[in-house]
């Protein structure tokens, strides 16, 4: 069992999302940062849809009541188990009574906490992460909460492994193609969006990532259009000319004109930016957009047959 102590700004449970009921109204959910979650699942020798924690910011304690290993992943947010300073990419082993401890970080906004053999609770819809805005999934479709009681099952071999895993690179230039709505916005409008460098603002969450700047004038429209399927990676242009990324938790329609969507490459990346960072977008082709998945696909399966040899060993 953990018993989380302090929930920090918000802990959910996570795995890789509920697929299939989009039809239905139903959103992905999910942890936004699919590929830490990968990673640290993996450290720990688990299954890739394991489900996981995901902490946002930090200012999380958490007590651990039996032994087990961990893997820490995504943000770098100054953990320390007990006394001892604990980093992304690695995994430790936890004994009964130790405590780990995150501060609000060095970089990065979600880190990702697997726990061999998984975080234990019921699947709806055939997941087990939580969907805060339907309440359903995770632990009674809620955040954490401080005295809440995680299930796992206790781990109490001894652990070797000195196996680490490198962090994907972090990108400010975010690539996407061109939305349907692409030809409807003035040309003035898409220059702007191309050109213009966009802040993160503050009331982004796990449902899409507002952006500010300082051309919203240039790109503000008075289309009226129907509601159409949007998806996580959809970027929508509301009538203030304020973009809008759509993230995991996101409404499955909208009306807004989509001016892009993110590639799936990329589309990891809002997982991690922070308030008031700073990006750009380009747009590219289906081609470069399959080359820069499979560059992050190589990384992931290189991890695999690394930790292979050393689990058969």
């Amino acid at each position: 069992m953990i018993k989380v102590i302090k929930p920090g700004i918000q802990l959910t449970i996570q795995d890789l999302g509920r697929v299939g009921f989009r039809h239905l109204g139903v959103s992905r959910s999910g942890s936004l940062d699919a590929y830490a979650h990968i990673i640290a699942n993996r450290l720990v020798n688990n299954h890739d849809n394991d489900a996981v924690l995901e902490l946002t910011v930090g200012l999380c304690e958490l007590q651990f009541e039996c032994d087990t290993v961990i893997a820490l992943h995504g943000a770098d947010l100054n953990a320390k188990l007990d006394a001892q300073a604990v980093y992304p990419g690695w995994s430790y082993p936890v004994k009964a009574k130790q405590t780990l401890k995150f501060d609000t970080g060095r970089g990065g906004s979600r880190a990702y906490i697997a726990v061999k053999g998984g975080i234990e609770c019921p699947e709806v819809m055939g997941s087990k992460s939580t969907d805060l805005g339907a309440a359903i999934g995770g632990f009674n479709g809620r955040a954490l909460q401080s005295d809440d009681i995680i299930k796992i099952t206790p781990y109490t071999q001894p652990w070797l492994c000195n196996k680490g895993a490198l962090t994907p690179p972090k990108r400010k230039v975010i690539r996407l193609h061109q939305g349907p709505h692409h030809e409807l916005l003035t040309p003035e409008c898409i220059n702007a969006f191309c050109t213009t460098s966009f802040t993160i603002n503050p009331n982004s969450n796990r449902m899409g990532v507002r952006l500010d700047h300082n051309n919203s004038q240039i790109m503000q429209h008075s289309l009226s259009l129907h509601s159409l399927a949007v998806a996580p990676g959809s970027v929508q242009l509301p009538p203030d000319g304020n973009p809008i990324v759509l993230l995991n938790d996101a409404q499955t329609t909208g009306g807004y004109p989509l001016i892009g969507h993110v590639i799936e490459a990329d589309l990891h990346q809002f997982a991690q930016f922070r308030t008031a960072d700073s990006i750009t977008f380009e747009f590219v082709t289906l081609e470069q957009a399959t080359a820069a998945k499979s560059k992050l696909d190589a990384h992931l399966f290189q991890l695999k047959l690394s930790l292979n040899r050393y689990w058969a060993n």
